[in-house]
């Protein structure tokens, strides 16, 4: 049996020091940039139940500024996290477009008298029809 003993100062395949490039220490994800994509997917999910496209809309916006702060913290050497950020970022936009478009059709309907008044006689007509 053989044994391999490395020169002192290491070979090629395995570096003694630290990383190139790196302090040594191990990359750290943004904490903004996962709280972006934990709020844009909040608010893309509460948009999509149209009840709750308000709170959809507030979640979407601190996830579009987490975004932004995360963007910024991603430059830094040692910080990882962009990708998770990017989509975050995304994924609040879209919420609050939709909210914002939800939001627009539902003023568009409610200012429509002749939509109004055709919802209060199907509703009226349903609970006609139901047992007594």
């Amino acid at each position: 049996m053989t044994t391999f003993n490395p020169p002192a100062g290491g070979s090629a395949n395995q570096p003694t020091g630290p990383r190139r490039g790196g302090t040594g220490t191990a990359a750290k994800t943004s904490t903004a940039a996962t709280f972006a994509l934990v709020f844009g997917v909040s608010a893309l999910i509460c948009v999509l139940t149209a009840i709750l496209a308000p709170a959809g809309l507030v979640l979407g916006i601190i996830g579009i500024v987490l975004g932004i702060i995360g963007l910024r913290m991603t430059r830094r050497p040692g910080v990882t996290g962009r990708g998770v950020d990017l989509g975050g970022l995304a994924l609040s936009v879209i919420a609050v477009g939709l909210a914002l478009a939800f939001a627009a059709g539902l003023t568009t309907f409610l200012n429509n008298e002749g939509a109004v008044n055709r919802l209060e006689r199907r509703v009226q007509d349903l609970r006609h029809d139901l047992p007594r």
